[in-house]
């Protein structure tokens, strides 16, 4: 069953609306490569944030960071039932696909202008990449103990080494966060998968 806008809008707790409106925008999407519901992964993303912050704003915001990317969900579909500043943050985690190329041919313009962000980036939005980010890389940790490096096929990218640098490149501009447990978390993992 759909849940209609008024109906959600009647949710009082942004991020039962946030688990709710994300649950609906990726209904029947899989994780790359896997059989696993893609919902998995920004409900992740939000409960690795909130062990950084109680910021209900910024929670909801990791939970609906894939929406606008991923889905049919516009930037004023966000604004209109989160707000403004929820808006902003999930706009900030969207990438521009590009969906006139192959998506393989901008894989490396669209990680360095994710780099490029972070140099200015506030520390909320940097939270959020945090999130985000340390997901995948615990989803692809645990698929490289399982497949080994096939598991560089399932991505747009093959090369390893190209994943390597981004993900390298990422833990560089979040280096401000070295005070949480995530952060500390993403480094370890980034030595067991390159």
């Amino acid at each position: 069953m759909i849940i209609s806008k008024s109906i959600l809008c009647q949710i009082s707790d942004i991020v039962d609306r946030a688990i709710i409106f994300a649950t609906q925008a990726h209904s029947g999407s899989l994780r790359k490569g896997t059989n696993l519901p893609y919902i998995v992964h920004p409900l992740e993303a939000g409960t690795i944030v909130s062990s950084m912050t109680n910021d209900r704003e910024m929670i909801a915001a990791a939970i609906l960071h894939d929406t606008v990317e991923d889905t049919d969900t516009s930037l004023d579909d966000i604004k209109n039932l989160f707000g403004d500043r929820v808006a902003k943050l999930v706009s900030s985690e969207t990438e521009n696909k590009r969906t006139d190329l192959p998506a393989s041919d901008t894989w490396r313009i669209r990680k360095q202008e994710t780099i490029d962000y972070l140099a200015s980036s506030s520390h909320d939005e940097k939270i959020l990449v945090l999130g985000d980010k340390l997901s995948n890389l615990r989803a692809m940790y645990r698929d490289y103990i399982s497949i080994g490096d096939d598991l560089w096929n399932r991505f747009n990218q093959k090369d390893k080494f190209q994943h390597s640098w981004y993900y390298h490149s990422i833990s560089d501009a979040l280096s401000e966060l070295s005070q949480y447990p995530a952060y500390n978390e993403y480094i370890k993992l980034l030595d067991c998968i390159f």
